[in-house]
């Protein structure tokens, strides 16, 4: 297993001390696993999202042209 740090300020630690049952590494091993299936699901949705949002351009559309086009009509 590897091994990281955390600083928590003085008083956050004071209350810590108070529960001294509480085994702190897991809750924060925790903690860590919660917010990578959070970001997990984000990214997922994300991914869900821009494939529901994105269209096949139609036949016969040239990007390049109209991407010229526009830049000429600034």
């Amino acid at each position: 297993m590897a091994v990281i740090s955390v600083r928590v300020d003085k008083e956050t630690k004071r209350k810590m001390d108070v529960y001294k049952h509480i085994n702190w590494s897991e809750v924060i091993r925790e903690a860590i696993k919660e917010k990578l299936r959070s970001e997990e699901r984000n990214l997922a949705r994300a991914i869900l999202l821009n494939e529901k949002l994105r269209k096949k351009a139609p036949e016969g559309w040239d990007s390049v042209r109209m991407i010229r086009f526009w830049r000429e009509h600034r």
